[in-house]
């Protein structure tokens, strides 16, 4: 084990804190079910959104994954933490004339979300050497979590109608620069069933039916991701073994309903992956009791760092790194330090006697906390560390005030 009170003596606090282990443990998970369950070739992407920097895209790499990437930004990462542009897919429902280049000239995979999409990379692509693309669909299927991160029920901003396909597959079939290797879909995120993505299987089975009679060399079918992770005691996910288990048999049984060869089989986890291999650490600051009704304690970072309280209304669990013996005498309201109301972390937490100066860990915090974090109130963004074999090595330096004010600029006419 690791002592988190000690690495906040070294690298501060709040501090992201990623195990090593965790996260590659979690990658074989996937690879190594979808091996034993799918008799085709299948490939993980690991969903950079998750969390995007240099060491968590070369660790998932190194570990046999491809990246799943939305943006140029990420793409940028990706490819300059080492990943082969082949094994990187590009996704985004409106990527500008500049992003879609770079894809071009990555030689990656672009997932076309679009009609404006498909028109430019048709106008884009090079003759000499067709790109490759994918055709993301929205498959009408509704899972239960929450609405800001459902995206495959029809009145979403992704993908193209089902419906609408034998023009998109006509359209595609015209162009000889445009290669259409696969179809994809994604339903959501933090889904705790498997029947929606067995029946998304299904969908995307149905739609290769059809892409059949365009003479579309279709070959690559994607599930997305949004396998959900344990946050409380309460949320009970099912394992990546059985989420695996259920999309495969399902991908299996709809190939063999037609009559159709087994396609190369593609996920995308995100939060299954990273979620539960990271932990931010802070510190205890004030308190503020209101007699039958809360104390409050506060922490040193909070919706800057963690948003998925205050935007998603996400719980998580916590503990006290140096009162881990201690028995739980308080329920206390944590909250984070910035100038906003809803800036709570947790809103009830068992804990031990509390002084200021105790370090809080709260778990869980790999998935969308550095990706969403931001520089409000102009706090610098947090460091962050890989522990590997015990020991620390710094993956993301905390930023300074300098940083926050880096891309400011003051006119001459307001100098003072």
């Amino acid at each position: 084990g690791t002592d988190v009170t000690k690495l906040v003596e070294e690298f501060g606090s709040p501090l992201y804190i990623l195990d090593e282990v965790t996260l590659r443990t979690a990658c074989r998970q996937y690879r190594e079910a979808l091996t034993r369950y799918y008799p085709g070739e299948s490939l993980v992407l690991y969903a950079s959104k998750a969390w995007s920097c240099l060491a968590v895209c070369a660790i998932a790499a190194s570990e046999g994954l491809g990246i799943d990437v939305v943006s140029g930004g990420e793409l940028y990462t990706a490819l300059n933490s080492g990943v082969d542009a082949h094994q990187i897919y590009f996704h985004g429902n409106n990527k500008s004339i500049a992003e879609l280049e770079q894809g071009i000239e990555s030689s990656c995979t672009i997932v076309v979300d679009n009609w404006l999409e498909l028109h430019n990379l048709a106008e884009l692509a090079p003759t000499e050497q067709p790109i490759r693309i994918m055709i993301r669909l929205t498959p009408g299927i509704e899972c239960h979590t929450h609405e800001y991160i459902r995206t495959g029920h029809l009145d979403s901003k992704f993908g193209f109608d089902p419906n609408a396909l034998d023009e998109v597959f006509a359209f595609v079939s015209q162009k000889s620069n445009l290669n259409c290797i696969g179809l994809h879909a994604h339903i959501g995120s933090q889904i705790f069933e498997s029947q929606p993505h067995k029946d998304l299987a299904g969908v995307l089975v149905d739609c290769w039916t059809k892409a059949h009679s365009y003479n579309l060399a279709i070959s690559e079918l994607n599930v997305g991701g949004g396998l959900g992770i344990r946050y409380t005691e309460s949320d009970d996910p099912p394992s990546i073994d059985t989420w695996v288990q259920g999309v495969c048999e399902a991908m299996v049984s709809a190939c063999e309903q037609q009559q159709l060869p087994l396609p190369k089989l593609l996920c995308e986890p995100g939060r299954s992956l990273i979620g539960s291999a990271c932990v931010t650490a802070y510190t205890l600051g004030s308190r503020k009791v209101i007699p039958q009704i809360r104390t409050y304690v506060a922490v040193d970072g909070g919706m800057s760092d963690n948003p998925r309280p205050i935007t998603y209304q996400s719980l998580y669990r916590v503990v006290v790194a140096n009162r881990m013996s201690a028995p739980l005498t308080e329920t206390l309201t944590i909250a984070g330090k910035h100038c906003e109301s809803g800036d709570v972390l947790i809103p009830d937490a068992t804990l031990p006697k509390t002084e200021p100066g105790d370090i809080f860990v709260i778990m869980s915090t790999g998935a969308y906390n550095y990706s969403m974090a931001s520089n409000y109130n102009r706090l610098p963004r947090p460091a962050a560390v890989l522990v590997k074999a015990g020991e620390a090595h710094l993956i993301l330096q905390r930023e300074t005030y300098q940083d926050v004010i880096r891309q400011d600029r003051l006119p001459k006419f307001l100098a003072l």
